[in-house]
């Protein structure tokens, strides 16, 4: 027979496991590529990943890292989704443009002056180091 300590922490645990996880959901979605299909796909997981959760009532955050030639993404002179992006961020999504510093570094070097990127993108020192650390921080990884 249980006492009646045992028998509450019990029930106090299984009410527990049975609640709604309240976490915040958490999204990192991946673009190495130059090609604004790929871009445009990226945006469009991010906004119904953003639609879903917000349906659902829930929170949720969503990191796009690019690196490579996926970093013209974030590009101010190059961007094919420049205004898309701009236009995502003026409604207040819950979503950050990461840039890898390896890239724009490699770039700079390549073009002789660092590339320029738009107002939304913050450097990260290593996009690809970012995608691990956003893992293992518990974020869905997402490659479209």
């Amino acid at each position: 027979m249980l006492k009646g300590g045992t028998c509450l922490g019990l029930a106090l645990a299984a009410a527990l496991w049975a609640m709604p996880a309240l976490a915040k959901q958490k999204v990192a979605i991946h673009v190495d590529q130059n090609d604004p299909a790929v871009m445009n796909l990226a945006l469009n997981n991010a906004a119904n990943v953003i639609s879903y959760y917000k349906e659902k009532g829930e929170e949720v955050s969503v990191e796009i890292v690019t690196y490579g030639p996926g970093l013209n993404m974030l590009r101010a002179d190059k961007s094919p989704v420049k205004d898309r992006i701009t236009q995502m961020s003026m409604t207040d999504q819950p979503i950050h443009f990461r840039a890898c510093g390896n890239t724009i570094a490699a770039m700079a070097k390549n073009e002789g002056q660092t590339p320029p990127m738009i107002d939304e993108a913050e450097v990260v020192p290593s996009g690809a180091v970012y995608l691990m650390e956003l893992q293992g921080q518990g974020y869905a990884y997402v490659k479209p």
